[in-house]
């Protein structure tokens, strides 16, 4: 009857499973039988009866001790076979005993009851602040798992950091995920949460992942497990290493076309901002896998970016809602499209609902704050984008904006300080170097031309950059090289108005009237 629990729950007959489950554990009394029973309660969403059965005193005869089968293991990891053989066993004929008690196994699924029901302070008394394992000789980073499979330590560290963040709570909880990725290398939930939560800078990032315990804990699988986690790292830096693993992954590895590592691929393109050749990377990945979580929002920013996608972003926006109604991101792809539209009061709707149903989706942080900045609506912005720094506090991207915010209303104190903050958490991003550029510009100091100049890459994607620089050679009195940057950003965009217009103030000063006034008219 056992094989009759384990089969229906294979099969997701989950009323089967809890129904013969229920009939075993009133024949045995058996502490396993009992766990089992609250596994199946937990895939039926019964998480207040596998709550009640792991919390309650547990009676078992009093000549019986819990059963150990299978490997008997007595180690704190073993206990996604036969839970009771992880942690210490109490003595046999112990009477009154709950299960969380007995097992870590056991203590485990009961915390992930209690995060299912939303009694998060109870969750984390469970499974207390601190690891308890620390201390005992049997924990740490170069210890690894007898059998190979993932450590109920690192599993409940990562848990604890699940609840740490709902309590407010980062920066514990971001000690929390790095805790358990080091205890096992294999606990990508923790990775994910580092990265895609923003937690950690770009060289934070790469020093940890590059440190891990992979020969110590997968002696086999050591460099594949490291070249698969580079792809997931930021790509502001580290760039030739990153394609190198990406090369290794496809040629030794036998993973071309693999969604995770296309993903790294898409992730270059798109910091290069290289829009369409990123989309085309996305497209694919997307035509493998219907949903990929960290494609996704790469994929609907090149759509934004590309005019002729603009039809497809309006398709693909309800076809996400239609499929994932109860997903963020699903919203924030329409908060994307109304953004295109430029309507933005519809789009800070949608990037608000997809911020209350995943507070932890950065991007639709910053979209809600660029509906504001591109209103003009510079406090509300600036509020915006600081809740995302909060938040997020290994990005850039919201101190970036921040200082964007205040170089518009001239504040240019305030500007360089989240600036320079910018900076300190990312000084590899050219868009950073541009913004102190044109804050050099205001305060006509001559380093202006040598920050900007450092962005240039002649697409028309620096056409600002190419812009704020011809305005700080026009201040210093430079009017010849004013003069080539205004004409280099009129032929990358023929109706830029104040390009035009500046160019004619600049061949006005030269003496050059004739081309003055024709440049004046070319405005009108």
């Amino acid at each position: 009857m056992r094989l009759w629990r384990h089969d229906a729950m294979t099969q997701h007959l989950y009323e089967s499973s809890v129904y013969w489950g229920d009939k075993v554990l009133s024949w045995t009394h058996d502490p396993n039988d009992a766990f089992w029973l609250a596994q199946a309660h937990f895939l039926n969403h019964e998480y207040s009866r596998a709550e009640t059965l792991l919390l309650k005193e547990f009676t078992m005869p009093a000549k019986t001790a819990p059963s150990l089968k299978g490997k008997e293991r007595e180690d704190l990891n073993g206990f996604l076979t036969e839970p009771i053989g992880g942690g210490k066993i109490q003595t046999a004929g112990k009477q009154g005993v709950r299960l969380v008690d007995l097992s870590i196994g056991c203590r485990y699924l009961a915390a992930q009851c209690q995060v299912k029901l939303g009694k998060w302070a109870e969750a984390l008394e469970l499974l207390g602040e601190t690891n308890p394992f620390t201390q005992t000789g049997q924990s740490g980073p170069l210890i690894p798992n007898r059998d190979g499979g993932f450590k109920v330590e690192a599993s409940m560290c990562h848990l604890r950091g699940l609840l740490l963040l709902r309590v407010n709570r980062a920066d514990r909880a971001k000690q929390c995920f790095m805790e358990a990725l080091a205890l096992d290398v294999k606990c990508y939930d923790a990775l994910e949460q580092l990265v895609a939560g923003e937690m950690m800078s770009v060289d934070e990032e790469w020093e940890f992942v590059q440190g891990l315990a992979y020969k110590e804990q997968t002696p086999e699988d050591a460099e594949f497990v490291r070249l698969m986690y580079m792809q997931r790292l930021k790509k502001y830096k580290h760039m030739d290493e990153m394609a190198e693993a990406r090369k290794k992954l496809e040629s030794q590895y036998d993973l071309h076309g693999n969604s995770d590592v296309l993903f790294g691929l898409a992730d270059t393109l798109y910091s290069q901002n290289r829009w369409a050749d990123c989309f085309l990377i996305t497209s694919q990945i997307l035509n493998q896998v219907n949903v990929h979580t960290a494609t996704l929002p790469l994929h609907l920013a090149c759509m934004h970016h590309l005019s002729h996608m603009h039809s497809r972003l309006f398709l693909l926006a309800h076809e996400l809602v239609e499929r994932e109604p109860n997903s963020a991101i699903s919203w924030y792809a329409v908060g994307v499209w109304y953004l295109t539209q430029k309507k933005y009061g519809e789009g800070r709707k949608y990037f608000s609902k997809a911020s209350i149903m995943e507070p932890r989706f950065g991007p639709a942080w910053i979209g809600f704050g660029h509906t504001f900045a591109l209103e003009g609506e510079h406090d509300q912005a600036v509020t915006a984008y600081s809740t995302a720094s909060r938040l997020f506090q290994g990005s850039h991207l919201p101190l970036l904006f921040i200082g964007m915010q205040h170089l518009q209303v001239f504040n240019l104190t305030l500007a360089s300080e989240h600036l320079a903050a910018a900076l300190k958490i990312c000084n590899s991003d050219p868009l950073v170097y541009n913004e102190l550029g044109v804050l050099e510009y205001y305060n006509e100091q001559r380093r202006a031309l040598e920050l900007a100049d450092t962005t240039q890459s002649s697409q028309s994607i620096w056409i600002k950059t190419r812009y704020n620089l011809a305005q700080a050679y026009r201040r210093l009195g430079r009017l010849q090289d004013a003069k080539t940057n205004f004409t280099k950003v009129l032929d990358l965009q023929p109706r830029n108005a104040s390009a035009m217009t500046s160019l004619g103030m600049v061949q006005h000063l030269l003496g050059e009237i004739d081309d003055a006034i024709m440049s004046y008219h070319e405005v009108y």
